[in-house]
């Protein structure tokens, strides 16, 4: 091949500039065109934005559902609240019932128990009241027997009261009721009028100036205050045996001398000391 033969080349030739020129305003009419037709297209389309008008139903429904949903919600919550108030004060009723059952019981329980304790000391009175009825008896059995034997004998010092007591007062009242009651009967548990036994006589004989003694011969050996047979006063009351467990009593009217319902042998006499020599003496004037 000769050198000088012409090579063919592999690029392209160029276009020229006005057939490009032309090209681009083909391409831009045919645009252009295609624009317009969309723009100017049938008047009796249908609108687009026709298928969005049912949104604002749907979100009123919406609406609607949350408002009868919080409702419903409100109800229950009414609901739970006024059951819990209920439970609550159920269970009040019944606590206050179990404390008023509780008090009722209570306060049985303290009847019963102050019940058994009155009929106790009534029966322990009752006992004690037979215990000093058979010691006084069982004492004046023996002291009738005794003043008896010593008559027999002629070794007794007993005498008939010729001491004028000279108490004024309220023991002179006291003195003059015990004497006016000499010879009545001894008689046991009796009070007078005409039959008496050794407390009733003393018992009756301080309720004469207003004095209320205790009704046995125990409790009256305690009624005042203890004094010495060496210091006596007219009105002072006598008692045989143990302060608080004496079995007999008497009054002292002076002179040396005392009034007693003293057995049923002897019955409301006036003696000597000496006679019957008292263990103690009480004052209570």
């Amino acid at each position: 091949m000769s050198h000088t033969a012409q090579i063919t080349s592999h690029r392209k030739p160029r276009r020229s500039a006005s057939k490009t020129a032309l090209r681009a305003g083909v391409a831009g009419g045919v645009l252009s065109s295609i624009a317009v037709a969309g723009a100017a297209g049938p008047a009796n389309a249908e609108p687009v934005t026709e298928k969005t008008i049912e949104m604002p139903t749907l979100t009123a429904g919406l609406a609607d559902s949350v408002a009868q949903s919080a409702a419903a919600t409100q109800q229950v919550a009414s609901v739970l609240e006024l059951r819990a108030q209920e439970d609550a004060a159920a269970t009040k009723a019944a606590e206050t019932a179990k404390t008023a059952k509780a008090k009722a019981e209570a306060i049985r329980k303290a009847e019963a128990e102050k019940k058994r304790e009155e009929a106790a000391a009534k029966a322990a009175a009752k006992a004690k009241a037979a215990k000093e009825a058979a010691a006084e008896k069982a004492t004046y059995s023996t002291q009738s027997a005794s003043s008896s034997s010593s008559s027999s004998s002629g070794s007794t010092t007993a005498k008939t009261a010729s001491y004028t007591s000279t108490a004024t007062g309220s023991a002179g009242a006291l003195i003059a009721f015990a004497r006016a009651q000499v010879g009545d009967a001894y008689v046991m548990g009796s009070t007078g009028p005409n039959a008496w036994d050794c407390s009733g006589l003393v018992q009756a004989a301080y309720k004469q100036i207003g004095v209320d003694l205790p009704r046995v011969s125990q409790d009256q050996s305690t009624a005042g205050t203890q004094v010495s047979l060496s210091n006596l006063q007219p009105g002072d009351i006598l008692y045989w045996g143990s302060a608080g467990s004496a079995y007999h009593t008497a009054i002292y009217v002076g002179g040396g001398e005392f009034v007693g319902a003293q057995n049923p042998g002897t019955g409301v006499v006036e003696k000597s000391l000496d006679w019957d020599p008292p263990t103690g003496a009480v004052r209570v004037l």
